[in-house]
């Protein structure tokens, strides 16, 4: 889901090692079903019965210690208690409990790597503990934090760590997984001081886990969005959703239309630095550019294509898809910001597009009407022509390498053009006309994403129904497969649920200043990321839950 730098091969990146140990292979269960992950030279540590605990502090398993290589820092000779299981958010899939003094930062400790790609993790997790970051080095030293490429399965953002004989290893198939062991380590420290004894193996079960931000309607400092990055990395999101443009403004420098650009808006270098520092942490950050619906802003500087309907009435932030001149505009903007966002994800939005809203569409916007027909036959309706905008929009955006996902009430039943088969679901609404139930897009084979606004929507000034989410119903309640209301989609269809986003909009956008919006979204992206890395029922109670985060800061 990331677009960061290409790997070398496992076999290309492991280094020989001063520590040699056994290898440990255990069995636990992840999500709704099991995984299996194989440890190679990273053993869970001398332990008495071997019991290997999950994060709920369940036996899962068994494991046998290895014995490491002889450390600067002496063997202690008094007994520790069984080590339990890190505390952190989200929390761990499953812990190898060991006795030992487990691993506490010291000055003098280096951050060592097994490979360069691995420079940028090193160094931030050096500055963040206040170690000394030491780069490639194949010696072994009392303290080091190592990590390495390798090891693991085929899941990309999954990693083990390994805390014993007065070091940390951390090791994951890709650098993604590795970074999150170093948040999961950066959380032990900043929680408790000293990072537990024994063998984190841990991985997401769901590969989308998202924060949406509307900056359109109320714009938001560079400041402010670069610290909700940190934040998102802090807590394994991996996606940062922008929706940029809409009725009320623009907010991106644009070379090809300079004339639909707000007042205030962020330059392309600010959304460089965005893209940058987010790709530091592994989070893809993910445009939208709203169509044909939420154009006000653009449309603003180009009135000629203002949707009108009969009486020569424009209709509020509709472009009129029957003028060739209308797909040129969109086209040129989305073709633009290809080059911006370098991400391989893209929102094309589709959403409430306020013709398909009346009782006979035909009747109201015979222009519509006439171009559906031209183009699709005697039987063209104003929602074939409106989904063959999509697709065509669709194509522009394929071009470019990307896999692209629209709103849910995008998608129109009984048309005679079909959606696009490799356009996602967005689901959001089922609130809209000729609502349709989640099954209806997951039968048909399509994948979904969970932005269910009745969790996941913290919408300014609370219009309409919405109330600010909270972090405890979402703790409690919510589950990606709750993808509409608060009943779950049956269990068959979790594998093409690719996960969520909570999602913050600026209907009102007053009624809150950035660092309220902060403060308000805290809690309910602490449960989002618990949920999304692990849709379980959680170990803690809520109380503990918010404890916890109160704890790590």
């Amino acid at each position: 889901m990331t677009q960061h730098k290409r790997r070398a091969s496992a076999h290309q990146v492991i280094r020989k090692r001063a520590v040699v140990a056994a290898a440990v292979l255990g069995t636990v269960a992840v999500g709704t079903g099991v995984g299996v992950w194989a440890s190679s030279g990273a053993g869970g540590g001398a332990s008495q019965g071997g019991a290997r605990q999950s994060s709920s502090g369940r036996v899962a398993g068994t494991a046998s210690g290895g014995v490491g290589a002889p450390s600067a820092r002496p063997t202690p000779s008094r007994p520790y208690p069984l080590s339990q299981a890190p505390r952190t958010i989200p929390a761990v899939r499953s812990h190898t409990p060991a006795r030992g003094p487990g691993w506490k930062p010291q000055k003098a400790d280096r951050v060592v790597i097994s490979d360069g790609e691995l420079a940028d993790e090193g160094r931030l997790i050096a500055g963040e503990l206040g170690l000394t970051y030491a780069g490639e080095k194949d010696d072994v030293r009392a303290g080091d934090l190592r990590l390495a490429l390798g090891g693991g399965g085929g899941n990309q953002e999954s990693y083990t760590m390994t805390v014993r004989d007065g070091r940390v290893d951390i090791s994951g198939p890709g650098d993604a997984g590795v970074f999150y062991g170093t948040r999961t380590l950066k959380q032990e420290v900043h929680g408790g001081g000293t990072a537990p004894e024994g063998v984190v193996r841990d991985e997401p079960a769901k590969p989308v886990r998202g924060f949406n931000l509307d900056i359109a309607r109320k714009p938001y400092s560079e400041s402010w969005i670069e610290d909700r990055i940190r934040e998102l990395g802090d807590l394994k999101f991996n996606e940062l959703g922008l929706h940029f443009s809409d009725d009320q403004a623009f907010r991106i420098e644009s070379s090809t239309h300079p004339e639909i650009v707000s007042a205030n808006h962020l330059t392309k270098a600010q959304v460089k630095r965005i893209v940058d520092l987010a790709g530091s942490r592994h989070i893809t950050v993910v445009p939208e550019i709203d169509s044909p619906g939420h154009l006000g802003a653009v449309l603003a500087a180009h009135p000629d294509l203002k949707l009108r309907n009969a009486s020569e009435v424009v209709t509020k932030g509709a472009i009129d898809i029957s003028k060739p001149a209308s797909a040129k505009l969109v086209d040129d903007l989305l073709n633009e910001y290809a080059g911006l966002f370098t991400g391989n994800q893209w929102h094309l939005g589709g959403d409430e597009y306020q013709a398909l809203t009346m009782k006979d569409p035909q009747a109201s916007y015979p222009q519509l009407a006439a171009a559906a027909r031209q183009k699709y036959g005697s039987g063209g309706t104003v929602a074939d022509l409106t989904t063959g905008w999509l697709n065509d929009r669709a194509a522009t955006v394929r071009a470019h390498g990307r896999t692209m996902r629209a709103w849910n009430d995008g998608f129109y039943r009984g048309t005679s053009v079909q959606a696009a088969g490799d356009l996602q679901v967005a689901y959001w609404t089922g609130k809209e006309i000729g609502a349709r139930q989640p099954a209806e897009y997951l039968s048909a084979g399509r994948k979904v994403i969970n932005y269910n606004d009745e969790f996941l929507y913290y919408v300014l000034g609370q219009p309409q129904t919405f109330v600010y989410p909270t972090g405890q119903r979402i703790y409690e309640q919510w589950n990606p497969r709750v993808l509409r209301g608060t009943t779950a989609v049956p269990a068959s269809y979790d594998g093409q649920i690719l996960g969520g986003a909570f999602a913050v909009w600026g209907d009102f956008p007053n009624a809150q200043t950035e660092a309220q919006v902060a403060a308000g979204i805290r809690m309910p992206l602490r449960a989002t990321a618990q949920k999304l890395w692990d849709p379980g029922a959680p170990a803690l109670s809520w109380t503990d839950f918010r404890n916890l985060a109160n704890r790590l800061g």
